[in-house]
């Protein structure tokens, strides 16, 4: 584990492995050992894993701005710091849910950064005025929960979501370990992740999806019927990209459905690059 200074904050990041670099991107809650089902395949198919806490999670830092949050400004630091540790070339970008819009924003606002993206339960934000400002109060809700009640109130509430219903499914000791990193984040930071970084407040991308010239791979699960739907919406406006749905899944098939999941990723990222 490595701390580095990127822009004006500091992010954990674990370098592991050889090869050509996968950056991989978590949800909002989560942290880089939520990707521990898939970055060791990553890498005995010869990859360079680069696992980032994003801002306010995991051992990263945790400013109390929440203007450093902001989509775009996390996607500056990732490409920064994707030119520090790995290089001037480009590197595959794996990013779920909060972690798939940095992404996309990544691909969208630094295209030499990015060489192939797979972005899992993604949204490209909310177009609608009226649909922006209710999630701006809902997430502002959840923010006020955060400081005056701390973590474990907020993780109640946040597991009760429709999008995670099927969780439910997951073996007894999955669900404890997700919930104990739920329970491990900073009440403080996440509240100032959900003003910074909120789908309430991040523009919408949807205008912008007919520019990106990456091959993209989305992902989502069956049982997610909103994530469903967004995902397919972001297929028709990204030229060429791929939709992949995953049985018995919802908003987070990489741990629902690990084998499958995998399974798409690490055979998405073998094929071609864009260069040959």
């Amino acid at each position: 584990m490595t701390r580095r200074a990127v822009h004006d904050s500091h992010l954990e990041v674990r370098l592991s492995g050889a090869g050509s670099p996968v950056l991989l991107l978590h949800g909002f809650t989560g942290r880089a050992a939520d990707w521990a089902n898939l970055a060791p395949a990553l890498r005995r198919a010869g990859h360079r894993t680069v696992v980032v806490d994003l801002l306010g999670h995991g051992r990263s830092e945790a400013p109390a701005e929440p203007g450093q949050y902001a989509v775009d400004r996390q996607a500056a630091a990732l490409a920064t710091l994707l030119r520090d540790v790995v290089g001037p070339g480009p590197a595959d970008v794996v990013g779920y849910s909060m972690g798939a819009r940095i992404a996309l924003c990544l691909a969208l606002d630094h295209p030499g950064a990015v060489r192939r993206l797979v972005l899992e339960s993604p949204s490209a934000g909310l177009a609608e005025p009226t649909e922006r400002a209710a999630r701006q109060a809902a997430d502002e809700r959840l923010a006020d929960l955060l400081e005056r009640d701390g973590i474990e109130p907020f993780v109640r509430v946040w597991e009760t979501q429709s999008i995670f219903a099927s969780q439910a499914a997951l073996r007894l000791t999955v669900q404890a370990r997700l919930r104990a990193s739920r329970l491990a984040n900073r009440p403080e930071a996440l509240a100032a992740s959900l003003r910074g970084a909120g789908q309430g407040v991040a523009p919408p991308t949807h205008a912008r999806l007919a520019t990106l010239r990456v091959p993209t791979l989305l992902v989502a699960g069956a049982l997610d019927p909103i994530g469903r739907q967004r995902a397919e919406a972001m297929a028709v406006g990204i030229a060429g990209a791929r939709l992949e749905i995953v049985a018995d899944a919802g908003h987070t098939p990489h741990l629902e459905r690990p084998a499958a999941f995998r399974r798409l990723v690490t055979s998405f990222l073998a094929s071609p690059s864009p260069a040959t």
